[in-house]
């Protein structure tokens, strides 16, 4: 399985770069680290299983960004200093792409391919 992300401002229509991200799996003691990086200048980011292994185990993941961070660089007042998506990885030998859409006072996502 594989994974990554692309986070679209649309309060500019444009890519939202240089948002942090950080990725974490269920585990039995709660959440445990599994990837973290930052868009590129096209939004997007490609995260790597745990260390640094291509494919991640199935299970279900949680995945944060950074978003009042990144609109405080921009002069920007927001609501969310972060988003967090929980979702689950079932099926081997499948990519999983999970957008965001950001605005500074609301937020969607959904399953992409």
């Amino acid at each position: 399985m594989t994974l990554s992300t692309h986070v679209l401002d649309a309060t500019t229509g444009r890519p939202a770069a240089g948002v942090q991200v950080r990725l974490e799996v269920g585990a039995d003691a709660g959440w445990a680290p599994a990837g973290q990086g930052q868009t590129d200048t096209d939004g997007r980011l490609r995260l790597s299983g745990p260390g640094g292994a291509a494919d991640f185990e199935p299970g279900v993941y949680r995945i944060t960004f950074g978003t009042g961070a990144y609109f405080t660089a921009r002069g920007v007042p927001s609501f969310y200093p972060e988003v967090t998506i929980t979702f689950e990885m079932t099926t081997r030998d499948e990519h999983y792409h999970v957008p965001l859409l950001l605005s500074p006072y609301a937020y969607s996502t959904y399953r992409g391919s």
